[in-house]
C-alpha cells in the first residue's frame, strides 16, 4: 500500500532524498551543541581558558548556523516532496475516475470520492512529510543523545530508562484507542459530504418541497455525530502533552537532584550536567515527535487504504487499445441481448431484446416509465455491458471496437442536460474541440440555437453559468444539441431531450437535421407522441421488454400501451395542437 503511495512521487523523487539528508546534518549540529557547550563552561569558564573560550565558541555558533540553515532546507524539501506527492495523487485519482464506467462510480458515492481526492490525500500529504523529516529526526536524535549521555556518564544516563516505559505504554494507550475512531470519523466525512453535494445539485427540489428544515437537520445530525468523535479522539491525542510534560519534569528533578551528588563526589562537572539535562530534553522531545508521527500515520493508513482503494480499481469496462477504430456505418443490432444493474440472471432490467436498427433510420423509442428505454440505449455507447447476449454497431459488437473511437461516433443527449462554466463557444467545443467557427454556427443552427445565442451582445461569448443556470430548460437542450452535432457521429440518441422544446421548434431541428445529414442513425426517447411522428418506426418498450414495433398508424391500430398514450395526449390536446 505505501509502495503504491510513493510510486507516484515521479518528479519529486529527489526532494525526498534531500530533506532526510539536512535532517541528518541538522541532527548532528543539534547533538553537538550540548556538548560544546559543557566544554564552554568546563575549560572556557571554570578552568579560565580563553583560547577554549572562543574555540568552542566559534563551534557552537558555526553548528547553530549549520543546524538553522540545515532546518530550513530541510523542511522545504518536504513541503516541495510532500506537495508534489499529494498533486500527483489527485490527478492520479481523477484520472482513474475518469476512466470508470457508471457502474464503478456507483460502487462509490460521490461524497466519498470527494472526501478521498481531498481530505484523504491531505493527511497522507501530511504523514509523508512528517515521515521523511520528523520521523528520521526524532530516532535520530533519540539514539545520539542516548549514547552522547553514556559518554558523559553511563550510570547517570542509564536513569534515563526508567521515562521509557511510561511513555510507551501511555502512547500506545492514545494511539490503540485513536485509530477505530479515525475510521467513523472519515465515514462520516463521506456522508456529510454526500448530503451536501446531493442538496445542493437538487436545491431545486429541495426548495419547491419546503424541505430546507430536513435538510439541514439531516446535516446537523451527521455534522454533530463528526463533531462528537472528533472531540472524543482530540481528547485521547490531548493527553499525549501532560504525559510528555510529566515524563520532562520528573526526568529533569531526577537527574538534577542525582546529578548534583555526583559533582560534590566528584565525578561530574557542572558543564556535563547541563549537557546531560539538555540530553534527556532531547530524548523526550524525540519520544513526543515520535508519537505524533505515530499518530499521523495511523490517521493517513486509514486514508492511504481509501487512496489505494480507488486508484487500483479495474474499471468494470475495459477498452482495447489496438480495437477497431473504424465504424463503417450507424447499423445497430441486438442480439438475445439481456441486462442487469446487479449482475444477477433474476433482475433483469433487459430480458431478451432482440432489434435491427439500419443505417440512418429515424427511430423512436416510447415507453411507461420504468420501462427500461434508457437503459436500452446506453448499452449502444457500452455505458455498460450486457448481462448476456451482444450489441452490434456497424455488424462488429461494441466489445470489439476502440472505446473512445466508438463513443467518438455515438452523440448522446440527455434530458437533464450539462452545461460547464465558461463560454457558450468553449461549451459547444466539448463536442470537437477543433471545430471551426463556421462549423460550430452550423451545428447551432441545425439546433436552433444560432438565435437566441446572437441575441446576446456578446454571442457565442457570452458566458455560461455553473450548470448554465442563466439559460432556460429549451435553451440548454438545444446547446447540448448543438454539441452533440459537433461531433458529426454516426449515430445521434436524443434521450428525452427535445422535452423543452415547443414542437415548432422542435420540427424545424427534425427537418433540419434530416436535409444535411440523411445518412445519420437517429433514436429519440419520448414520453410525446408528437416527437415520434416523423420516426421511420417506433419501438414501445414494456417492463424491460419490446412490446412492439411499427408506424405511428400501424402502432394506434394494433398496440394497446400506444394507443392509450396517444388517446391521453389526445384529451390533453397534445396532438391537437401539432396538426
Amino acid at each position: 500500500m505505501i509502495k503504491k503511495i510513493i510510486s507516484y512521487l515521479n518528479e519529486y523523487k529527489i526532494y525526498s532524498f534531500l530533506s532526510p539528508s539536512c535532517v541528518i546534518v541538522e541532527v548532528f549540529m543539534d547533538i553537538a551543541i550540548p556538548y560544546l557547550m559543557s566544554l564552554i563552561i568546563d575549560r572556557g569558564i571554570t578552568l579560565g581558558s580563553k583560547e577554549d573560550l572562543f574555540k568552542m565558541g566559534f563551534l557552537l555558533i558555526l553548528c547553530v548556523i549549520i543546524a538553522l540553515f540545515s532546518g530550513i532546507l530541510s523542511g522545504y524539501f518536504a513541503t516541495k516532496a510532500s506537495s508534489g506527492l499529494a498533486k500527483n495523487l489527485r490527478y492520479a485519482m481523477f484520472k482513474k475516475i475518469q476512466s470508470y464506467s457508471f457502474e464503478d462510480i456507483d460502487s462509490f458515492s460521490k461524497g466519498s470520492l470527494v472526501t478521498r481526492m481531498t481530505t484523504d490525500v491531505q493527511n497522507v500529504q501530511i504523514a509523508f512529510q512528517m515521515s521523511i523529516r520528523l520521523a528520521i529526526r526524532a530516532p535520530l536524535m533519540l539514539i545520539f543523545s542516548f549514547l552522547m549521555s553514556l559518554r558523559i556518564n553511563r550510570s547517570l544516563s542509564l536513569n534515563f530508562l526508567l521515562i521509557f516505559p511510561i511513555l510507551i505504554i501511555g502512547i500506545y494507550f492514545i494511539i490503540s484507542k485513536a485509530f477505530p475512531i479515525f475510521e467513523i470519523i472519515f465515514k462520516t466525512y463521506d456522508k456529510l459530504n454526500t448530503i451536501v453535494s446531493e442538496n445542493l445539485l437538487g436545491i431545486r427540489v429541495v426548495k419547491s418541497f419546503d424541505r430546507e428544515n430536513h435538510e439541514s437537520e439531516k446535516f446537523k445530525s451527521t455534522s454533530k455525530k463528526l463533531f462528537n468523535n472528533y472531540s472524543k479522539v482530540s481528547k485521547l491525542i490531548a493527553l499525549s502533552a501532560p504525559l510528555m510534560q510529566f515524563s520532562v519534569y520528573f526526568l529533569t528533578i531526577f537527574i538534577a537532584w542525582i546529578g548534583t551528588k555526583f559533582i560534590v563526589a566528584g565525578n561530574l562537572t557542572t558543564g556535563q550536567l547541563l549537557s546531560l539535562i539538555t540530553y534527556s530534553f532531547q530524548i523526550q522531545i524525540s519520544l513526543m515527535l515520535m508519537s505524533m508521527v505515530l499518530v499521523n500515520l495511523i490517521i493517513s493508513r486509514n486514508s492511504t487504504g481509501r487512496i489505494v482503494e480507488v486508484l487500483n480499481k479495474n474499471p468494470s469496462l475495459t477498452s482495447d487499445k489496438n480495437g477497431i477504430t473504424v465504424i463503417s456505418d450507424g447499423s445497430i443490432n441486438f442480439e438475445n441481448v439481456n441486462f442487469s444493474y446487479f449482475k444477477n440472471e433474476n433482475k433483469l432490467s433487459l430480458k431478451n431484446i432482440n432489434l435491427s436498427i439500419k443505417s440512418g433510420d429515424n427511430v423512436g423509442i416510447i415507453g411507461a416509465t420504468g420501462s427500461s428505454k434508457t437503459t436500452l440505449v446506453s448499452l449502444i455507447p457500452r455505458l455498460y455491458d450486457t448481462l448476456s447476449g451482444s450489441v452490434k454497431i456497424g455488424g462488429i459488437d461494441v466489445r470489439e471496437y476502440n472505446l473512445k473511437s466508438l463513443r467518438d461516433n455515438i452523440s448522446i443527449v440527455l434530458q437533464k442536460n450539462q452545461l460547464f462554466t465558461g463560454t457558450v463557444l468553449e461549451n459547444l467545443k466539448w463536442g470537437n474541440e477543433n471545430a471551426t467557427i463556421d462549423e460550430v454556427i452550423n451545428a447551432a443552427k441545425i439546433a436552433q440555437a444560432h438565435d437566441f445565442i446572437m441575441e446576446d451582445k456578446d454571442g457565442y461569448d457570452r458566458k455560461v453559468e455553473r450548470g448554465g443556470t442563466n439559460f432556460s430548460g429549451g435553451q440548454r437542450q438545444r446547446l447540448c444539441i448543438a454539441r452533440a452535432l459537433l461531433k458529426n457521429p454516426k449515430i445521434l440518441i436524443l434521450d428525452d431531450s427535445t422535452s423543452a422544446l415547443d414542437n415548432s421548434t422542435e420540427i424545424k431541428f427534425v427537418e433540419a437535421l434530416k436535409a444535411t445529414n440523411p445518412e445519420l442513425t437517429k433514436i429519440t426517447i419520448s414520453q410525446r407522441i408528437n416527437s415520434l411522428a416523423n420516426c421511420n418506426y417506433i419501438i414501445v418498450m414494456d417492463n424491460g421488454e419490446i412490446n412492439a414495433i411499427g408506424t405511428h398508424d400501424e402502432l394506434i391500430r394494433t398496440n394497446k400501451i400506444y394507443r392509450e398514450i396517444a388517446q391521453t395526449q389526445n384529451r390533453g390536446g397534445e396532438l391537437n395542437e401539432q396538426k
